[in-house]
């Protein structure tokens, strides 16, 4: 009889680290079989391209949230698919803006039509400890994701004081009581957990998730065959990015191809070596599409060449 999946579901709010704490799980697990189910608001995965490994089955679901009504039934699917496969774990990431709370009747749904092939082994979320505090007062997501996980990571530790993180775990604690906390810095934390059994405190009752199509937030892709430089790139997002949640994605610039990575008030350049064939941007907006006119003023007037919205 096969054994059963190993099942992770990775949550937590844009810009957390969830893809840098995966890539770092993946390391751990070198030489186990492992699969990806990765999702994001976007039309363009972004994050498949960094983690993307030989030997590793991925899955990728894009433009909108997996417990939303809009992409669940393609969730449960690639959840049967995932289990026809020879693997031994399966890591699903969600995305920074989905709320988890019906993950336990979806896991049901899964048991109903394919059978006991997954040990669901708990929800791990991803704790921004820069922005956090500003985020839970904003964004309802951030406490629903908290709610129903398991294991709490409290993320760039290296950027914050004793007592900020201090006030970080209190608020934790606030919400979910029985949770366990580890902090990290870069991702990087004990892997122990694997190892853990993380649902001995229980699961939460599942809930109505509050992702709905209606408030999918507004998603575009910027495309540029060009190459520019990085001041003028840089200048270009400090201007959009009070509007957005989350910019991501790949530039050709004066240096090379680079990763680019806006959370907040943060922008992010990283040296990449493998080529792209186009360079583009995914921009998540916090005021729907009137997002939509500032961003081509905004390149007109620092970048000046042709670029592509959609």
């Amino acid at each position: 009889m096969k054994e059963k999946i190993k099942l992770y579901i990775l949550t937590g709010f844009l810009g957390s680290g969830k893809t840098t704490f995966l890539t770092n799980v993946l390391k751990d697990l070198e030489g186990k079989k492992i699969g990806i189910i990765q999702n994001e608001f976007g039309k363009i995965g972004i994050d498949g391209e960094i983690i993307k490994k030989d030997g590793m089955e991925l899955v990728e679901l894009n433009r909108g949230s997996i417990f939303c009504s809009c992409l669940k039934i393609s969730f449960v699917e690639a959840m049967n698919e995932m289990a026809d496969r020879d693997i031994e774990y399966l890591f699903v990431e969600s995305s920074g803006l989905a709320d988890p709370s019906n993950i336990g009747e979806i896991l049901e749904g899964i048991e109903v039509t394919k059978g006991d092939l997954y040990e669901y082994k708990g929800a791990i979320c991803l704790v921004d400890g820069v922005n956090f505090l500003e985020q839970l007062d904003d964004i309802e997501t951030v406490e629903r994701q908290l709610k129903h996980c398991h294991l709490v990571i409290i993320n760039k530790t290296d950027l914050i004081d004793n007592d900020t993180a201090n006030r970080i775990k209190e608020k934790i604690k606030e919400i979910n009581n029985r949770v366990k906390i580890q902090t990290s810095a870069f991702g990087k934390i004990d892997y122990n957990f694997l190892d853990e059994d993380l649902l001995e405190t229980g699961m939460i009752g599942s809930e109505d998730t509050t992702n709905t199509p209606e408030n999918k937030p507004k998603t575009l892709n910027l495309t540029f065959d060009g190459t520019v430089k990085k001041e003028d790139l840089n200048k270009f997002l400090d201007n959009i990015k009070k509007d957005t949640y989350r910019i991501k994605g790949f530039f050709r610039l004066e240096d090379g191809w680079n990763q680019v990575d806006v959370v907040n008030k943060l922008v992010d350049f990283k040296r990449v070596n493998e080529e792209k064939d186009t360079s583009r941007l995914v921009i998540i907006s916090k005021v729907g599409p009137q997002i939509i006119r500032p961003i081509f003023n905004t390149w007109n007037n620092i970048i000046g060449e042709e670029m592509k919205l959609r």
